[in-house]
């Protein structure tokens, strides 16, 4: 028999995952690309200020940086990170080990060649950062397809905004000299983005405002027209393919036969759908699109929104076969569709699975993924052979996933960071269906407390920390994330809320939040935390719920206008949401048009929903967290409820991290906000953290 652990109150759990763990050594990987034998991509290092290096691994094995190291005194000379949409994403391309990339510091493109410098490609603009870039995709050897977004002052002038537009870019950078020869492919809608090309047809996706491109976009489909001199002019021909004000289209890309892929909600989930070849640039294209996947409609999502560029969620392996990522209840799966229009689950090990490509050998791909216990990485998936029929075929063949005939091996590309903390010490989290208002049901990642040295004290029942995703339009990711376990492993359960209009659940799960953000996401996540409370999973009066961005906004909505909560943290979350309507990026302005009503018509209803207008309804404690630098949601909206508070009287702590935007990404930052975060609920709930932590200068109430 073993003893029984000893017994330490909740919260106070002593726990080798520190808030520093999260970043020593940590490397974020969000885009993979094959290059001939070479795999790259690219990391995002906390620890060298938050800049995005790209990293070569040769077919031997070792593992090239691309940029000369970090200088903690001068900084990073080179950040392959655009800001185009603000979100970004996309902001790098590799063929023959030529690469182009988006840099930070400028947001222009710059190449590099094997052994050279990098030397700029695209012209300077008027203003700082006024010209930025996106998704570099090759045009013939000589031609680049990037997304232009211009905050040139005369453009900004004509259009009230800055302007988004395809264009074609001469790679031998003698667009610096000569502006002109950048040469526009696709302008007059609000937005373009994911461009594909094979030959001269030239595939992308747009969309205009109010819409987002989770509510619908047009996949466009062209050719490219060239001058004698061998220079692009412009499009011809130019058809709308699939999509419309209520298709969300992600991914198009051309298969080795020349037709199109692409995923599509049309029949309520992202699945795929492919044009043949011969109907392209025809009359009626739109309707020669037929489902990759035979048999009907599949309850999973090959794709999700577009808040970045660079997104992979399928890719082509030899044999007219696709591997695609599949999300359903609230985790990724990996599936491959066969020549006869089957498809059947791959037995991995994954949970999430966020880039998906063709590792050029027709056997393989590349993916970005993780699992409970592993953090997000690369990997080589090589997929055992199965030809048989054609993609697509009317023969439903074996839809079902269930008699897989195929095998996939895995080579794991970088290796995991050494945390030196054994798997015991990660909660598992498992998939939560619940009751919310109006008789939905909602879902959740549900993580219990995690400690193999200690336990609470007998009787007693966990505190519970909410979590409430940004976007809205996202969702609570089933993967190996230290900021969960943090918690879990000092005592504390998390529930991970996937909220009606969240993604990975279909379209009429995504629309539950159209015209009710504020209302639908708050009570799922009081619905949840009740749940857990009738379980007897949690204690009642140990309930916090936290967020950041959009999730942030809950967080202040649900303090605001329910009484569930003893306590809250909003990492740069939304107050007033009139100031977000006109004090806001170009990719989101339009975007409470949707969530909420058309500003100004439905002035009313932001007032009402606004946490900074209801700030009577405050009585929890709230700490604060900001970048000072944040053009998503500006640091005004946090100092309006700070005001708010202290006003009251209310309870409060607040910080703000200078040079930081939305979302923490320099390692300082995130350790000092992640702390400051646990003792602050320490204070509330009455516990001491094992940690040594410095408390928040200028808190408010909190003793």
């Amino acid at each position: 028999m073993n003893d029984p652990l000893p017994a330490v109150p909740f919260g106070a759990w002593p726990s080798p995952i520190t808030a520093a763990t999260l970043t020593e050594g940590a490397a974020g990987v969000s885009e993979v690309r094959a290059d001939g034998h070479d795999v790259w991509w690219n990391e995002q290092r906390p620890s060298e200020g938050g800049r995005y290096q790209l990293v070569r691994r040769s077919s031997g094995g070792q593992r090239h940086d691309l940029f000369p190291a970090w200088d903690p005194e001068g900084g990073a000379a080179w950040n392959a990170r655009t800001a185009v949409m603000e979100y970004g994403g996309g902001a790098w391309a590799v063929r023959d080990r030529t690469v182009v990339f988006a840099n930070w510091a400028d947001q222009r493109l710059y190449r590099v060649d094997p052994g050279a410098e990098p030397t700029p490609i695209t012209p300077e603009p008027v203003v700082a950062r006024g010209l930025r870039w996106s998704e570099p995709t090759w045009l013939g050897d000589d031609w680049l397809v990037c997304v232009r977004e211009s905050h040139e002052p005369e453009v900004v002038a004509q259009h009230g905004e800055a302007a988004n537009e395809l264009v074609a870019l001469p790679l031998d950078g003698s667009a610096v000299a000569d502006p002109t020869l950048v040469r526009v492919l696709a302008t007059g809608s609000d937005f373009v983005q994911s461009p594909a090309v094979r030959g001269d047809h030239l595939a992308w996706l747009r969309w205009d405002h109010p819409r987002m491109p989770w509510d619908g976009t047009e996949l466009v489909l062209a050719r490219i027209d060239w001058d004698a001199a061998g220079t692009p002019v412009g499009t011809v021909d130019e058809v709308v393919a699939a999509g419309g004000p209520e298709e969300s289209v992600v991914q198009p890309g051309f298969l080795a036969d020349g037709d199109l892929v692409f995923s599509s909600d049309r029949n309520g989930w992202w699945n795929p759908y492919r044009i043949p070849v011969d109907a392209l640039g025809e009359p009626g294209v739109a309707e020669a699109s037929r489902p990759v996947i035979a048999g009907g409609v599949v309850e999973g999502e090959v794709g999700g929104g577009l808040w970045v560029g660079g997104l992979r969620w399928w890719a082509e392996l030899s044999g007219r076969r696709l591997v695609a990522s599949m999300a359903s209840d609230g985790a990724d799966s990996l599936v491959l569709v066969n020549a006869d229009g089957s498809f059947e689950e791959l037995a991995t090990p994954f949970s999430e699975v966020s880039q998906v490509v063709a590792a050029g050998d027709g056997a393989s791909v590349l993916l970005v993924a993780g699992s409970a216990v592993s953090e997000p990485a690369p990997y080589l998936a090589t997929v055992s052979e199965r030809l048989e029929g054609d993609l697509g075929d009317d023969d439903p063949g074996g839809s079902d996933p269930g008699d897989s005939a195929a095998t996939v091996s895995l080579e794991r590309l970088r290796p995991a960071r050494d945390l030196g903390i054994d798997p015991s010490w990660f909660s598992r989290p498992a998939h939560v269906s619940f009751p919310s208002a109006g008789g939905r049901t909602a879902h959740a990642l549900h993580y219990p407390p995690a400690n193999p040295e200690v336990a609470g004290p007998e009787g007693e029942l966990p505190p519970l920390v909410v979590m409430v995703h940004g976007g809205p339009t996202s969702a609570a990711r089933n993967v190996l994330a230290l900021g969960k376990q943090f918690w879990t492993s000092r005592g504390f359960a998390v529930v991970d809320v996937n909220y009606g209009g969240s993604t990975g659940y279909g379209r009429p799960y995504r629309r539950l939040l159209d015209g009710a953000w504020g209302i639908v996401d708050v009570q799922d996540a009081v619905a949840a935390a009740a749940h857990l409370a009738a379980e007897h999973l949690v204690d009642p009066e140990g309930l916090a719920i936290r967020g950041g961005s959009a999730g942030g906004y809950t967080t202040l909505a649900a303090l605001c206008f329910h009484d569930v909560f003893k306590a809250g943290a909003s990492h740069y979350g939304v107050a007033d949401l009139a100031a977000l309507a006109t004090d806001t990026h170009k990719f989101e302005s339009r975007y409470l048009d949707g969530l909420v009503g058309p500003w100004p018509e439905a002035e009313a209803t932001y007032a009402e929903r606004s946490p900074i207008h209801h700030t009577d309804g405050f009585s929890a404690p709230l700490i604060v967290l900001q970048g000072s630098e944040d053009e998503v949601v500006p640091p005004n909206q946090a100092e309006m409820i700070v005001a708010a508070l202290a006003e009251k009287g209310v309870p409060h702590a607040y910080l703000l991290f200078e040079g930081e935007q939305h979302g923490f990404r320099q390692a300082a930052n995130i350790v000092r906000a992640l702390e400051a975060e646990l003792w602050f609920y320490g204070k509330v709930f009455g516990f001491t953290p094992a940690d040594p932590i410095e408390p928040v200068d200028g808190a408010v109430g909190l003793g």
